[in-house]
């Protein structure tokens, strides 16, 4: 069966099958959807926070999700111990540099995706890691728990990706 794509190129998430490549081709949905809400913007663009008192930006969600894509699939799921990709002082991501830009920030996460698939391949569902850091440090969870929990977190930025658009230059939906 030919995958089916939205107008905008994003794919559309499995209906029926297998639990784990529903997963997948929602979290594949979930990232394209981000992916799209920064597309076509320039560096300042990127950096315009959403709204006082916050300083939430798109740029800032792009690194921040490399960071959550390295934590739950390749420190988490599969055990590998690996420092932030930001920096230890700025382990979630949302901290910005002058020197770093969109095009750095999309291949980082791009790169962090493609390592958690790889290193993930050979887990079940029901393969069991630990969290590494934070107020639930050592708790075990499956890598289905972090599939659900990436497609929430994606879901949930995604929405403050919608706003931080439509503030950016008024494109709404998607």
């Amino acid at each position: 069966m030919t995958a089916l794509t939205l107008p905008d190129g994003r794919p559309v998430p499995l209906m029926t099958g297998d639990e784990r490549p529903m997963l997948e081709s929602w979290l594949a949905f979930h990232r394209a959807t981000l992916e799209l809400k920064c597309s076509g913007l320039d560096d300042a663009q990127v950096r315009v926070a959403s709204a006082e008192p916050s300083s939430l930006t798109l740029l800032g969600l792009v690194q921040h999700l490399a960071e959550v894509e390295r934590n739950w699939f390749q420190r988490v799921a599969a055990g590998i111990d690996l420092p932030p990709v930001y920096g230890k002082g700025n382990g979630n991501g949302y901290v910005l540099d002058p020197e770093r830009g969109m095009g750095e920030a999309l291949a980082v996460w791009k790169r962090e995706i493609t390592r958690g698939a790889e290193v993930c391949a050979g887990l079940s569902l029901d393969d069991v890691g630990r969290i590494a850091d934070g107020p639930m440090t050592g708790l075990e969870v499956s890598l289905r728990w972090a599939y659900v929990h990436m497609i929430e977190e994606y879901a949930r930025h995604n929405g403050h990706a919608d706003i931080l658009r439509e503030r950016i230059d008024g494109v709404i939906g998607a």
